[in-house]
């Protein structure tokens, strides 16, 4: 399950050793690291890890086919993180230390910055392959920090990218070595902890308006 640690000014969001796959209770986990880290005073960033092969393999797909009748409540739960990490008023950055798939690689987009190993790991969305049609929530927020050519790319040909290509293709900002994805993200995120507060938040709020609308409409986020 997920963990939250500090140093210094920088909140480190460790989401697992596993898949770290959207379960509810996972989702939950997050959510509640994300309190203590909205609520806390003075200077603060946050960067969001994982350890092990996944940085997160996306939604729980094998928790959704056993509660079929959950459907329409889970991925509104989904839009939501999307929409707290989007809009939440301080810096975070993603350090991708391995595969970021689908709903995971959309989290990651819902960061300011993103921080990817080099040599190994993927960042896909898949969706085109697996069948499944991103939401108008999804496809907002991922046209909304792509250029449009990347996102087209990425949504309509599950191109699998590695750390090199999404550097290139603007995916992520750094390509780094493994042992170096951590402590870059924290060194990005420790020169942003000034920003925190309520101007980065109303900032963010107005650049990604029509998005945080879409991601928190319940009324059909399916479409």
């Amino acid at each position: 399950m997920p963990s939250l640690d500090r140093q210094e000014n920088v909140f480190v969001l460790d989401l697992g050793d596993g898949e770290n796959r959207f379960h509810p209770d996972w989702i939950a986990a997050v959510g509640t690291a994300l309190d203590e880290v909205e609520k806390a005073d003075g200077p603060r960033a946050l960067v969001t890890a994982a350890t092990g092969k996944f940085w997160s393999n996306g939604l729980d797909l094998e928790w959704l086919t056993a509660h079929a009748d959950d459907y329409h409540d889970y991925v509104v739960s989904v839009h939501q993180l999307f929409a707290r990490v989007l809009s939440l008023p301080l810096v975070t950055v993603a350090a991708l230390q391995g595969h970021t798939f689908a709903a995971g690689a959309m989290l990651s987009l819902a960061h300011d910055f993103r921080v990817m190993r080099a040599d190994r790991g993927y960042w896909c969305l898949p969706e085109a392959d697996i069948n499944i049609p991103f939401t108008p929530g999804m496809s907002a927020l991922i046209q909304s920090r792509l250029t449009p050519r990347t996102a087209h790319e990425a949504m309509v040909t599950a191109r699998r990218y590695g750390g090199a290509d999404a550097a290139a293709a603007g995916i992520v900002d750094q390509a780094v070595p493994e042992d170096a994805v951590r402590s870059t993200a924290i060194e990005r995120a420790q020169a942003q902890v000034n920003k925190a507060g309520d101007t980065v938040g109303t900032i963010k709020a107005r650049m990604y308006g029509p998005v945080l609308s879409t991601l928190r409409s319940t009324t059909n986020p399916l479409g």
